[in-house]
């Protein structure tokens, strides 16, 4: 897809950015935002990492390690995982799905080494053979509101809307969480090989690399960038790892319990912390979105930049910026939960405001 007319390759701006080898842009990145919210476009998101956990073990086996209810998805349907550290860190993120034999994991770009080293050194005698199939296989993305229609043209049978469940209140009764994952999304079978499975922003579409070039054309669909992508992702409050996360987030921080985390099912690595925190109610910090005042096009604070108090004081940090179509130059931030909503922040020397209508995780 960087063959495209106005492509502009995302290491072509920055070589070091995990997001390189995809385009960040067509040639005109607000229209291509504006594609996104009223219609659809075809995102490019390749570069995300692939894992294939085939075996009559598999959901089983992750059900025991990660925080999904995973023993209750059915085949053809998708949900969203964490894998936590043993003190309840959150170290991979992955969105999944079944299709009857195997368990496919899309994750972060150059995650998917980490997380296959970590499932090898769990296998023990379960009969599961994960493998990092990044090289075969290839994420695109439909978004916006036309995304289902769009989708016909390559998977024509419906998917189920997406359901996410609510998150049970403090010290919920034992037994009163419904078994099964907390997300489940729809999936079907792409005619000519591959899986589409409905997000809330759009569809995603998980297609052999050799077919991507056909897919595309079939479906029709105008390109949009990863900025585009990234600029939509931002308004709706959506954390994603390695930007709204460092080494010390809770999977509460960033609201992270509805999609991935079943909260009353058995052990599993960094369960505790999640349960004390969570029957304590408030989380350290929380993810909110800040609208920067005096921002230009080059001056988009980077991920990790400090959210400070205007005496100085360190309260948090951002982790995407964008310039958004209709919202201006936003970024989603982690901050302090005990941060008022009407503080008044800096970003550099950018002044910042909560948005406090987003509500934080």
């Amino acid at each position: 897809m960087l063959a495209a007319a106005g492509a502009v390759a995302v290491d072509a701006l920055d070589p070091s950015d995990v997001d390189a080898g995809i385009a960040a842009h067509y040639g005109d990145p607000m229209r291509e935002q504006r594609l996104l919210a009223t219609d659809v476009g075809l995102v490019d998101r390749s570069n995300r990492g692939v894992l294939a956990v085939p075996g009559a073990d598999r959901l089983s086996w992750l059900h025991s390690m990660t925080t999904q209810h995973l023993e209750g998805l059915e085949p053809m349907s998708g949900t969203e995982l964490l894998v936590l550290s043993p003190h309840g860190h959150v170290e991979h993120h992955a969105v999944a799905l079944d299709d009857g034999s195997t368990t496919w994991l899309d994750l972060e770009p150059g995650t998917a080494v980490a997380l296959l080293d970590f499932l090898d050194r769990m296998r023990f005698l379960m009969r599961v053979e994960p493998a990092d199939v990044t090289g075969d296989w290839a994420v695109l993305s439909l978004v916006g509101p036309s995304s289902v229609d769009a989708a016909k043209a390559v998977g024509p049978r419906p998917m189920s809307p997406p359901e996410v469940a609510a998150v049970p209140g403090a010290k919920f009764a034992a037994g009163s969480v419904a078994s099964g994952p907390t997300s489940r999304y729809g999936v079907v079978a792409i005619t000519d090989g591959g899986y589409a499975r409905r997000m809330g922003y759009g569809v995603d579409l998980l297609v052999p690399r050799p077919a991507v070039p056909e897919v595309v054309a079939t479906l029709g669909v105008p390109l949009a960038g990863l900025w585009a992508f990234e600029a939509m992702r931002v308004a709706d409050r959506r954390p994603r790892l390695g930007r709204e996360t460092d080494h010390r987030t809770l999977p509460a921080e960033v609201g992270w319990l509805a999609d991935a985390v079943h909260l009353d099912k058995g052990c599993y690595r960094g369960q505790e912390t999640v349960a004390r925190v969570h029957n304590l109610g408030k989380p350290p910090r929380r993810l909110v979105l800040l609208h920067l005042d005096g921002v230009t096009t080059d001056e988009l604070p980077t991920p990790g930049s400090p959210v400070t108090t205007v005496d100085g004081r360190a309260v948090g940090f951002v982790g995407t910026a964008v310039r958004h179509f209709e919202l201006g130059p936003v970024a989603l931030a982690v901050v302090k939960r005990s941060l008022p909503d009407d503080a008044r922040l800096l970003v550099g020397r950018a002044a910042a405001a909560i948005d406090p209508t987003a509500g934080g995780a």
